[in-house]
Protein backbone atom coordinates (compact mmCIF):
# COMPACT_ATOMS: atom_id res chain seq x y z
CA UNK A 1 0.00 0.00 0.00
CA UNK A 2 1.15 3.30 -0.43
CA UNK A 3 0.54 7.10 1.37
CA UNK A 4 -1.41 9.75 -0.99
CA UNK A 5 -2.17 13.56 -0.13
CA UNK A 6 -3.99 16.05 -1.14
CA UNK A 7 -4.01 19.75 -0.17
CA UNK A 8 -5.89 23.09 -0.69
CA UNK A 9 -5.27 26.36 0.82
CA UNK A 10 -6.00 30.28 -0.31
CA UNK A 11 -6.82 28.54 -4.16
CA UNK A 12 -4.21 26.29 -4.93
CA UNK A 13 -3.99 22.58 -4.49
CA UNK A 14 -1.55 19.99 -4.41
CA UNK A 15 -1.74 16.18 -4.89
CA UNK A 16 1.59 13.67 -4.05
CA UNK A 17 2.12 9.95 -3.66
CA UNK A 18 5.19 7.97 -2.75
CA UNK A 19 6.40 5.45 -5.21
CA UNK A 20 6.57 1.97 -3.44
CA UNK A 21 4.62 -0.98 -4.28
CA UNK A 22 5.10 -4.19 -2.15
CA UNK A 23 3.80 -7.68 -2.32
CA UNK A 24 3.99 -9.36 1.06
CA UNK A 25 7.32 -8.77 2.45
CA UNK A 26 8.86 -7.64 -1.05
CA UNK A 27 9.40 -4.45 -1.31
CA UNK A 28 9.58 -3.05 -4.96
CA UNK A 29 10.99 0.46 -5.27
CA UNK A 30 10.97 2.65 -8.49
CA UNK A 31 14.19 1.09 -9.12
CA UNK A 32 12.93 -1.53 -10.30
CA UNK A 33 9.62 -0.75 -11.07
CA UNK A 34 8.50 1.68 -14.80
CA UNK A 35 5.15 1.88 -13.35
CA UNK A 36 5.46 3.13 -9.90
CA UNK A 37 3.18 6.30 -10.54
CA UNK A 38 0.44 5.86 -8.16
CA UNK A 39 -1.74 9.19 -9.65
CA UNK A 40 -3.81 9.20 -12.64
CA UNK A 41 -4.98 11.92 -14.49
CA UNK A 42 -8.65 11.98 -16.07
CA UNK A 43 -9.54 15.26 -18.04
CA UNK A 44 -8.47 18.05 -15.06
CA UNK A 45 -8.78 15.94 -12.13
CA UNK A 46 -6.09 13.72 -10.60
CA UNK A 47 -7.18 10.60 -8.98
CA UNK A 48 -4.40 8.88 -6.25
CA UNK A 49 -5.47 5.21 -5.88
CA UNK A 50 -3.81 2.92 -2.69
CA UNK A 51 -4.46 -0.59 -2.15
CA UNK A 52 -3.72 -3.56 -4.67
CA UNK A 53 -1.33 -2.52 -7.73
CA UNK A 54 -4.16 -4.40 -10.08
CA UNK A 55 -6.38 -1.21 -9.10
CA UNK A 56 -4.19 1.28 -10.81
CA UNK A 57 -4.67 -0.52 -14.27
CA UNK A 58 -8.13 -1.37 -14.03
CA UNK A 59 -8.55 2.35 -13.30
CA UNK A 60 -6.48 3.66 -15.89
CA UNK A 61 -8.50 1.18 -18.38
CA UNK A 62 -11.91 2.64 -17.19
CA UNK A 63 -10.77 5.97 -17.49
CA UNK A 64 -9.24 5.62 -21.24
CA UNK A 65 -12.69 3.66 -22.10
CA UNK A 66 -14.80 5.75 -24.64
CA UNK A 67 -18.11 4.53 -23.16
CA UNK A 68 -17.12 5.42 -19.43
CA UNK A 69 -19.25 7.94 -17.58
CA UNK A 70 -16.71 9.61 -15.42
CA UNK A 71 -17.74 12.60 -13.11
CA UNK A 72 -15.65 14.03 -10.60
CA UNK A 73 -16.65 17.77 -10.08
CA UNK A 74 -18.73 16.95 -6.65
CA UNK A 75 -19.04 14.46 -3.99
CA UNK A 76 -22.35 12.84 -5.41
CA UNK A 77 -20.70 13.02 -9.40
CA UNK A 78 -17.91 11.32 -7.74
CA UNK A 79 -20.54 8.87 -5.91
CA UNK A 80 -22.25 8.24 -8.84
CA UNK A 81 -19.45 7.56 -10.97
CA UNK A 82 -17.93 4.58 -8.67
CA UNK A 83 -21.72 3.35 -8.13
CA UNK A 84 -22.14 2.69 -12.17
CA UNK A 85 -18.62 1.85 -11.99
CA UNK A 86 -18.80 -0.78 -9.63
CA UNK A 87 -20.95 -3.89 -11.51
CA UNK A 88 -18.38 -2.99 -14.23
CA UNK A 89 -15.81 -3.90 -11.88
CA UNK A 90 -17.25 -6.99 -11.31
CA UNK A 91 -18.08 -7.98 -15.09
CA UNK A 92 -15.37 -6.97 -17.15
CA UNK A 93 -12.53 -6.92 -14.21
CA UNK A 94 -13.39 -9.78 -11.97
CA UNK A 95 -13.68 -8.16 -8.83
CA UNK A 96 -13.91 -9.97 -6.27
CA UNK A 97 -16.10 -7.50 -3.70
CA UNK A 98 -16.02 -9.97 -0.51
CA UNK A 99 -13.78 -8.19 1.64
CA UNK A 100 -15.99 -8.21 4.81
CA UNK A 101 -19.14 -10.60 5.54
CA UNK A 102 -20.07 -7.75 8.03
CA UNK A 103 -19.97 -5.26 5.50
CA UNK A 104 -23.66 -3.77 4.52
CA UNK A 105 -22.31 -3.32 0.73
CA UNK A 106 -20.18 -5.04 -1.86
CA UNK A 107 -16.80 -3.87 -1.17
CA UNK A 108 -15.11 -1.48 -4.48
CA UNK A 109 -12.05 -2.51 -2.39
CA UNK A 110 -10.59 0.97 -4.21
CA UNK A 111 -9.49 3.76 -1.99
CA UNK A 112 -8.67 6.99 -3.78
CA UNK A 113 -8.44 10.37 -3.28
CA UNK A 114 -9.56 13.41 -6.16
CA UNK A 115 -7.92 16.69 -6.79
CA UNK A 116 -9.76 18.74 -9.19
CA UNK A 117 -10.70 22.62 -9.44
CA UNK A 118 -13.64 21.69 -7.60
CA UNK A 119 -11.09 20.39 -4.88
CA UNK A 120 -10.42 16.97 -2.23
CA UNK A 121 -12.71 14.47 -2.76
CA UNK A 122 -11.80 11.24 -0.82
CA UNK A 123 -13.51 7.42 -1.94
CA UNK A 124 -13.26 4.54 0.13
CA UNK A 125 -14.06 1.06 -0.79
CA UNK A 126 -17.78 1.30 0.08
CA UNK A 127 -18.44 4.05 -1.93
CA UNK A 128 -18.24 6.22 0.73
CA UNK A 129 -17.29 10.02 -0.95
CA UNK A 130 -16.04 12.76 1.70
CA UNK A 131 -15.14 16.42 0.17
CA UNK A 132 -12.35 17.40 2.54
CA UNK A 133 -11.46 21.47 3.10
CA UNK A 134 -8.17 21.59 4.14
CA UNK A 135 -6.03 18.36 3.26
CA UNK A 136 -6.81 14.33 3.53
CA UNK A 137 -4.30 11.44 3.48
CA UNK A 138 -5.08 8.04 2.95
CA UNK A 139 -3.28 4.46 2.62
CA UNK A 140 -0.55 2.88 4.35
CA UNK A 141 1.53 5.78 6.03
CA UNK A 142 -1.82 8.18 6.44
CA UNK A 143 -1.36 8.73 9.96
CA UNK A 144 1.90 10.08 9.59
CA UNK A 145 1.16 12.37 6.59
CA UNK A 146 -2.07 13.43 8.04
CA UNK A 147 0.11 14.46 11.29
CA UNK A 148 2.76 16.30 9.46
CA UNK A 149 -0.06 18.17 7.24
CA UNK A 150 -1.82 19.47 10.71
CA UNK A 151 1.78 20.63 11.97
CA UNK A 152 2.23 22.83 9.58
CA UNK A 153 -0.84 23.63 7.61
CA UNK A 154 -1.01 27.34 9.82
CA UNK A 155 2.00 27.75 9.21
CA UNK A 156 2.56 28.22 5.40
CA UNK A 157 0.70 28.83 2.40
CA UNK A 158 2.82 26.32 0.01
CA UNK A 159 0.71 23.45 -0.57
CA UNK A 160 3.69 21.92 -2.61
CA UNK A 161 5.57 21.81 0.48
CA UNK A 162 3.15 20.56 2.90
CA UNK A 163 2.69 17.75 0.09
CA UNK A 164 6.11 17.14 -0.08
CA UNK A 165 6.84 17.42 3.37
CA UNK A 166 4.11 14.60 4.40
CA UNK A 167 5.09 12.02 1.79
CA UNK A 168 8.30 12.24 2.81
CA UNK A 169 7.45 11.93 6.58
CA UNK A 170 5.25 9.16 5.56
CA UNK A 171 8.66 7.62 3.78
CA UNK A 172 11.27 8.15 6.72
CA UNK A 173 8.93 5.86 9.50
CA UNK A 174 6.21 3.79 7.60
CA UNK A 175 7.70 0.93 5.72
CA UNK A 176 4.93 0.98 3.19
CA UNK A 177 6.37 4.18 2.05
CA UNK A 178 9.49 5.11 0.01
CA UNK A 179 10.66 8.00 -1.93
CA UNK A 180 10.76 9.20 -5.04
CA UNK A 181 7.53 10.82 -4.99
CA UNK A 182 5.12 12.33 -7.30
CA UNK A 183 3.13 15.41 -6.95
CA UNK A 184 0.44 17.35 -8.92
CA UNK A 185 -0.79 21.49 -8.07
CA UNK A 186 -3.21 23.40 -9.40
CA UNK A 187 -5.14 26.43 -8.93
CA UNK A 188 -8.81 25.66 -7.49
CA UNK A 189 -11.67 27.63 -8.99
CA UNK A 190 -13.51 30.31 -6.92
Amino acid sequence: MSTIVAIEKNGKACIAADSLTTFGDIRQSNEYDRTSEKILQHEDSYIGIVGCAAHHLVMKHVLEREDSDIALNSAFDVYKTFLALHPVLKQEYYLNPKDDDEDAYESTRIDALILNKQGIFGVYSLREVFEYKKFWAIGAGAEIALGALYAMYDRTDDVELMAQTAIEASAEFHTSSALPLTKYCMQLEQ
